[in-house]
C-alpha cells in the first residue's frame, strides 16, 4: 500500500495520513463528493458508524457507498432541491473532523 499511498500523496487532491487515503471534497454533480480509502473493511464501517451518529444529530442524512475499504460520500439538501447548502458544508466540515482534518471548508 505505501506504493500506492506515495503515489496518490503527490496529488494535490488527496491526503495520506495514518492508512487513510482521502480525497478532498469537491462539486461534483451538484453535491460535495469525497472518498475515503481505510486500511480495511473493519476501519470504513467504523467510520461509517461515526458518520451515521453525527447524520442523527444533525438530521442531514448523505447519500454514500461503502465497497470493502472504500466509503464514498455525497452531500446536497433535500429540502433545498439537492442543491449544495451550509447544511452540507457544515457536515463535511463535521465529517472531515472525524478523520482529523480541521477547516479545509470554510463556513
Amino acid at each position: 500500500m505505501k506504493s500506492t499511498a506515495s503515489a496518490i500523496k503527490s496529488s494535490t487532491i488527496f491526503d495520506v495520513m495514518d492508512n487513510i487515503i482521502q480525497k478532498q471534497w469537491e462539486e461534483q454533480d451538484g453535491r460535495l463528493y469525497k472518498a475515503v480509502i481505510f486500511k480495511d473493511f473493519n476501519e470504513a464501517f467504523a467510520f461509517m458508524v461515526r458518520v451515521a451518529f453525527l447524520a442523527e444529530k444533525s438530521n442531514h442524512h448523505p447519500k454514500w457507498a461503502n465497497e470493502w475499504n472504500k466509503v464514498e460520500i455525497w452531500l446536497s439538501t433535500h429540502d433545498e432541491g439537492h442543491l449544495i447548502t451550509e447544511k452540507d458544508r457544515k457536515m463535511a466540515r463535521d465529517i472531515d473532523g472525524l478523520l482529523g482534518i480541521n477547516d479545509l471548508l470554510s463556513p
